[in-house]
């Protein structure tokens, strides 16, 4: 980019320290690819074509990052060429480690997708769960249009991180905490110091490659990678030029000790809903709040406006007599399902309470892998139990008691007695809470949030809270400048196997109108991936209601309060 910004628009501004320039431009690059440069830097690399010979082994030094660590190493740098959402794509991927301070602590394994024919940006990717593995560089943003390029395939310079710890293979997939048993392992996951060494050592490489800094430096990420991409806004507020943060865990220690609290109600005799009686459930809040938008669609639009009562399912004299009823104890697990949790305690992170899931309001409990599972939590926790009880177990033992075994169960959320001045010390790290954004904004820093009104793993009250914060904070106006926030009726966690809608909307195509020409988001249009049909994208607090003609598309429905 050159000129004169647009009003509006982001002001470009020096992204790594002069010192590091000269650094980089000192350092001798080996073996130009054989593309044709399209443009020229003033170090002689070409500003399009990544020189990817002189990468492999390079070192990467310790001053490159803002954060310690004693520096990190180019392991390997190779051009590959793959199919990319459908288009053949050339790049340099580059595999690096970026070595720990602390001898005992897992170095950070990151990776660089460096495209030909580059178009002077770059995107990192977030994480999941625990992480412990480096994202998919070829990857989509979370809800991400079917119809569009990926970022690597619209020739981004693509980059993310393990965040410093790699998961055992013998672990289901995200769900290995055991690296939380090192202080800077935990510390690079959860405070999201990881996160800014990878950026700054990937824009170091990046440099390197091309001989020019990104124009543009972008973020996206959901779950935990949404939580990072809400700290990367709060930490380092002029690291990134725009962030989409979708679904995110950002209050993690919260929503554990809520967690944690229903492993404990669901591990109780004849407490859990098995399969068949999440079916019931789902299918009688679909039928009772459905058509409360105006139309039947198989989508509750609008979640605050279901109260849907489990009493109604309530089994004669509240014994289990069946899958067509709901016993006391199941009506007891899914109202405490669907409350807020509430500790009677203070913690340092300043977090009362986390708001409950909607299962009340349109979300499944049965969602694959995801969901709630299909067996109760017990000791030791079963892998068909909920995704969110095994990633509370592993908390306990890695993050919190520090012994491998030590029963997740026999800590008690509203009662942790000698473990409490651990939680409130390890919310400061997980809870990452801090509602100023304003110096992000005032950055010219742009954030897109989204979360699917029917998640079962990460609440999007919890976002809403969130959103609410920051703009009591700085006002609606100045959120106003910088800040969108959309909740997509019928859309789970991630899209993960079957929702009422899986949202599509080419967020990042929003963003870089946004943050480079000034034009933020006007009337959106979100797709449905599965169902072929689509739906205005309305700003929180509004959701579409059904006004008239084909309840398929978009143009039938109005955003309202």
């Amino acid at each position: 980019m050159s000129g004169t910004p647009v009003e509006g628009a982001r002001t470009r501004r020096s992204i790594v320290p002069s010192a590091l320039l000269l650094l980089a431009c000192a350092i001798p690059v080996l073996g130009a690819e054989p593309v044709a440069a399209s443009t020229s830097s003033v170090t002689g690399h070409s500003a399009t074509v990544p020189q990817c010979a002189g990468l492999d082994g390079t070192r990467i030094p310790a001053s490159a990052m803002t954060l310690p660590t004693t520096g990190g190493r180019v392991e390997s740098a190779s051009v590959t060429t793959s199919q990319v959402g459908g288009e053949t794509i050339t790049y340099c991927q580059v595999d690096a480690e970026l070595f720990p301070v602390d001898p005992a602590a897992p170095a950070i394994r990151m990776r660089a997708d460096l495209p030909y024919d580059w178009n002077g940006k770059a995107m990192m990717f977030g994480g999941g769960g625990f992480n412990g593995t480096i994202p998919d560089l070829a990857e989509n943003v979370p809800f991400g249009p079917t119809d569009r390029p990926v970022p690597l395939a619209r020739h981004y310079a693509t980059f993310a991180g393990d965040s410093g710890h790699r998961q055992s293979p013998a672990a289901p997939p995200s769900l290995d905490g055991s690296f939380g048993a090192n202080d800077e392992a935990l510390n690079n996951f959860a405070a999201g110091d990881a996160l800014k060494k990878t950026r700054d050592a990937s824009l170091f490489l990046i440099r390197h490659a091309y001989g020019t800094n990104p124009a543009e430096v972008y973020f996206s990420g959901g779950s935990t990678g949404g939580r990072e991409g809400l700290v990367v806004a709060q930490r380092w507020p002029e690291a990134f030029d725009g962030v989409i943060s979708a679904f995110p865990a950002w209050n993690n220690l919260s929503e554990g000790l809520d967690l944690g609290y229903l492993a404990q109600v669901l591990s109780r005799p004849g407490a859990f809903p098995g399969p068949e009686k999440q079916t019931l459930l789902y299918d009688s809040v679909i039928a009772a709040c459905d058509r409360l938008d105006g139309v039947e669609d198989g989508v509750v639009s609008n979640p605050s406006g279901c109260r849907f009562d489990p009493h109604t399912l309530r089994c004669p004299q509240g014994a289990d007599t069946g899958p067509h009823c709901l016993s006391d104890p199941q009506i007891g697990a899914v109202l405490a399902m669907s409350s807020p949790f509430r500790w009677p305690y203070r913690i340092a992170s300043g977090e009362t309470s986390y708001p409950g899931f909607p299962f009340l309001a349109g979300a499944d409990m049965r969602t694959p892998f995801l969901g709630f599972g299909t067996t109760a939590p017990a000791d030791p926790i079963p892998a068909t139990s909920g995704y969110g009880f095994q990633y509370w177990d592993q908390w306990v033992k890695y993050f919190l008691t520090r012994d491998p075994h030590h029963s997740a169960l026999d800590v008690d959320p509203r009662h942790p007695g000698r473990w409490l001045d651990r939680i409130s010390h390890l919310s400061t790290v997980e809870d990452r809470n801090d509602a100023d954004l304003g110096p992000f904004a005032r950055a010219g820093g742009k954030l897109i949030l989204l979360h699917g009104a029917a998640d079962e793993l990460v609440s999007p009250l919890s976002t809403s809270d969130y959103y609410e914060r920051v703009r009591g904070l700085l006002g609606p106006g100045e959120a106003g400048t910088f800040l969108r926030y959309y909740v997509v009726p019928g859309a789970n966690h991630a899209n993960f196997g079957s929702p009422a809608f899986a949202a599509a909307w080419d967020s990042l195509s929003a963003l870089e109108h946004w943050t480079e020409q000034g034009q933020a988001p006007a009337n959106p249009i979100v797709s449905d991936a599965l169902h072929q049909r689509t739906r205005p994208l309305c700003a929180y607090p509004n959701w579409p209601r059904y006004r008239t003609g084909d309840a398929d598309e978009a143009a039938s429905f109005v955003c309202t309060p």
